[in-house]
């Protein structure tokens, strides 16, 4: 695969993020097992189910950080907030709204700098918050969503 980060750091927020390397997947399991070791904070998660779309929510308190499964399906990926994303072995700072057009193939970390929130969306035939987590990744037993479901609300429009 063709080494895309001189391409994304040229590129403005809000574009592209690739697959990210098999080496820096490892990087984020290992800062991943490192982090579990602290002190857990509730994340809230919210889910949506319309028009054939699932769209799933957290909320980031500033100064947490958070890592994310490994994702095996393309998404939207929006941040509103700023932050900083771990992408292919390199750190990227955003600010404000980002709108991301995010490939399959990645587990990512992120700093919250202040109070953020990131959406992720695609389509599916999931009818069940857990059916949309499996359809997303194969390792759902590690979401927050699953270990906490006090933290979810969920609303499906029937659309």
């Amino acid at each position: 695969m063709p080494d895309i980060m001189p391409m994304l750091d040229a590129m403005p927020a809000g574009n592209v993020i690739a697959p990210m390397s098999a080496a820096a997947i490892d990087k984020v399991r290992a800062l991943e097992r490192q982090a579990a070791r602290l002190p857990q904070l509730p994340i809230e998660t919210s889910h949506l189910f319309h028009a054939g779309m699932y769209a799933r929510t957290v909320r980031i308190p500033a100064g947490v950080m958070i890592t994310g499964v490994l994702i095996k399906t393309a998404t939207i990926l929006i941040i509103s907030g700023d932050v900083v994303m771990y992408v292919e072995g390199k750190a990227k700072e955003l600010h404000g709204y980002n709108v991301f057009a995010a490939s399959a193939q990645r587990k990512q970390a992120f700093v919250a700098l202040s109070d953020a929130a990131m959406t992720m969306l695609f389509p599916t035939e999931a009818k069940t918050v857990a059916a949309a987590e499996d359809e997303f990744t194969g390792e759902a037993d590690l979401l927050l969503s699953r270990r906490d479901p006090g933290s979810n609300t969920v609303t499906v429009t029937g659309e």
